[in-house]
């Protein structure tokens, strides 16, 4: 049994609840099926969802920081 197993997985949720045009939350950056199927997923997987919205946050952020280097405004 993984260590995951043991503790519930809190939802990412931030509050925002927005969309951008790719379907992710403009908060907690999930998709539209991740926030839909959330109760429904084992722990493990809510985890692996969690990762992949910090990926999609240092990517979103990455981009933003170029930007503003070259003087565009966001």
């Amino acid at each position: 049994m993984q260590q995951v197993e043991l503790f519930p997985v809190s939802s990412p949720c931030v509050g925002v609840c927005q969309s951008n045009t790719k379907g992710y939350c403009l908060g907690c950056l999930r998709s539209r099926t991740e926030r839909q199927k959330w109760n429904e997923l084992m722990p493990a997987e809510k985890m692996r969802i969690i990762d992949l919205c910090a990926l999609r946050r240092a990517k979103l952020d990455a981009m933003l920081k170029a930007k503003k280097e070259k003087g565009m405004n966001t």
